[in-house]
């Protein structure tokens, strides 16, 4: 049996259980790190830290006053809070008093909020604020389970018989806890591996949340194959800023636990390059949409910089992925990575030029960044592993706990989502579809047994909805999804999100874009704008003091889009080819319900609300 297969079959029965490992084994080591802003409100935040035992005082309280509230084994508590210290805490201490979490993305509005905490029976919300609980109180008389809400940020709450504070959930628990020491280890000993910890809503792309299921087990085994990959070790230093409502980020904390490294959280994404230069993390996930701004930021501050500045950007990006790619397929031959002289020397001087500024704007420690969610677009890949920042593309889903893929360290291929997780199996379908099986599959969705019974067969395989292809040695590559691939009316197949992928690579100003072609005879784009690349661009060519909506509208911003997706049309097959596009008068957003909280496109939604402009670029169309 190999090292991976033993430390996996030995994992305890609940993510609680190994909660208390970690704290008996480092109790003095640091945690957690997070910010306090000053109390003036102006200049930089304090950092402070927690340590295990630290947190395990906060964490166990919490568990003894909702066990004093009257949660019992495998209750609901839900979470509707930004990513903080305190949802890893709150988190923590739900599941070792033996109850399960129902997280809640912050950004949910009230209806879709009283849906998740009604469908999940949760009887206790931690709340976030204020605001959280106003969502809550609208809804009040929709949701009889719901006997308590925990705010933990006081200002502006009145609290009642109803609503309490966290700071006074922790009170009582340590009182209770005074007259019951015994207490948590008692709960957290009677938790079974099969007992629920996690109820995850679906972000809902394409309809209604489904709930899905994930006991104690999934969890476990998430944290001991994350520890087997290597990835990641004890000093190392995280940065964790994803929603941890969503199963990318809630993976994290499992893995931390296990490897005992700090975790330095604030969920605050207007603050990620303010903090980095000051966390300075060895390590840190993020989605692709992160990685693409850091790019077009990069790219338009070089425009801004003149024309030789840019000269200069444009041969260095060269560079970097001519750099990746060679040193990468070297590696996949040889074991090395390895370049020509002549590119060696080239990468050399860029590197002084361009990659190292990149490099500390990361904070000058950064060993490798993992990536999930969406599919990041090669080229921008190759860019910043050229650049010496390893993005490590994995693959997963909500119903495969988050991490069913990851590229390996030092082999990783760029353009691939890697390899399985060790005890994870997988096969690819006569359609192309991925198929999985193993420890982290969920037990179901909650309360729809005729839909989980859609996508998980008897034997354990479940089908994840995703095309994909593996090469000779095991390494994954996703093309599609299975429900997203178009059909054109001349009977041609399109992968739209690498279609999409490719624009993000060529124009520097895109935000969003979405191709369209279903039963149509040529594929269309509607196209938003990342305001801060373009509004800088405006003040450089005669527009400058206008608005994102003005900007987009003018002749001269459509025709140097245009220009853009000609550019991407040199690369691609005839029937891909992007023949009309228009520019959308926002940027998509969440709020407006066009993404999920995790940056993914809602495509149903985008369509059927820029339907007008869609039927616009087909009106009296002849062109095949």
């Amino acid at each position: 049996m190999s090292d991976a297969q033993t430390l996996i079959e030995n994992r305890p029965p609940s993510v609680a259980a190994l909660f208390l490992e970690r704290v008996a084994a480092t109790p003095d080591a640091e945690a957690y790190r997070y910010p306090v802003p000053p109390a003036s409100g102006e200049g930089p935040d304090d950092w402070k830290s927690l340590s295990w035992a630290q947190s395990a005082e906060r964490v166990y309280a919490i568990a003894a006053g909702l066990i004093e509230l009257g949660v019992r084994p495998e209750e609901r508590v839900a979470l509707a809070s930004a990513t903080r210290v305190e949802w890893m805490l709150a988190d923590l201490g739900i599941m070792c008093a033996g109850a399960a979490t129902t997280t809640v993305y912050p950004q949910t509005n009230a209806d879709e909020s009283a849906f998740i905490l009604s469908d999940s029976g949760s009887r206790v919300l931690v709340a976030e604020d204020a605001g959280q609980l106003a969502k809550v109180r609208e809804k009040r008389a929709e949701l009889p389970e719901l006997h308590h809400v925990v705010v933990i940020d006081p200002a502006g709450v009145e609290t009642d018989d109803w609503v309490l504070t966290l700071a006074e959930l922790e009170s009582r628990g340590a009182a209770h806890l005074e007259q019951h020491p015994s207490l948590i280890k008692e709960r957290v000993g009677a938790i079974t591996k099969d007992q629920l910890a996690t109820l995850i809503y679906t972000s809902g792309t394409t309809g209604r949340p489904k709930g899905v299921r994930l006991p104690h087990d999934n969890w476990s085994y998430m944290a001991k194959a994350i520890a087997a990959t290597g990835l990641v070790g004890a000093d190392d230093v995280q940065y964790l800023w994803l929603p941890l409502a969503h199963v990318f980020g809630k993976v994290l904390t499992s893995g931390q636990i296990e490897v005992g490294h700090v975790t330095a959280v604030d969920g605050r994404v207007d603050k990620i390059i303010e903090n980095l230069p000051v966390v300075r993390p060895t390590y840190m996930a993020a989605v692709p949409r992160i990685f693409e701004k850091v790019y077009n930021g990069v790219a338009a501050k070089a425009r801004a910089g003149g024309a030789a500045k840019y000269k200069i950007f444009q041969w260095a990006s060269e560079v970097a992925r001519e750099y990746a790619k060679v040193t990468q397929d070297n590696f996949k031959r040889t074991g090395t990575r390895s370049a020509p002289f002549g590119l060696a020397a080239q990468h050399k001087v860029a590197d002084t030029l361009v990659y190292a500024k990149i490099r500390e704007a990361f904070g000058g420690r950064l060993r490798a960044c993992v990536s999930g969610s969406a599919a990041l677009a090669p080229e921008i890949g190759y860019f910043f592993a050229g650049a010496g920042i390893h993005i490590l593309e994995g693959y997963g889903l909500t119903e495969s706990s988050a991490a069913s893929f990851v590229n390996p360290g030092e082999a990783y291929r760029t353009g691939t989502v890697g390899k399985p997780l060790p005890g994870t199996e997988v096969r690819i379908a006569d359609d192309g579809e991925i198929l999985l099986r193993g420890p982290g599959i969920m037990e179901g969705y909650h309360k729809l047994p005729e839909k989980t019974a859609e996508v998980l067969e008897s034997d354990g395989w479940f089908h994840t909805g995703d095309i994909g292809e593996l090469s000779p040695d095991g390494y994954l590559r996703i093309t599609d999804r299975k429900k997203d691939l178009i059909k054109t009316s001349s009977g041609k197949y399109i992968a739209p999100a690498e279609v999409e992928g490719q624009f993000k690579a060529v124009c520097p100003y895109v935000s969003n874009i979405l191709v369209h072609g279903a039963d149509r005879n040529f594929c269309t784009a509607l196209i938003a704008l990342d305001e801060a690349a373009i509004l800088e661009w405006a003040k450089e060519n005669g527009l400058a003091g206008k608005s994102y909506a003005e900007v987009v509208a003018a002749p001269r911003t459509v025709e140097m889009v245009d220009g853009y997706v000609k550019r991407l049309n040199e690369g691609l097959q005839r029937w891909q080819t992007i023949k009309k596009f228009r520019l959308l008068p926002r940027d998509l957003d969440v709020e407006h319900g066009e993404i999920t909280p995790s940056l993914k496109l809602k495509r149903p939604v985008v369509e059927r609300e820029y339907k007008h402009l869609i039927d616009e670029m087909y009106a009296g169309a002849r062109e095949a």
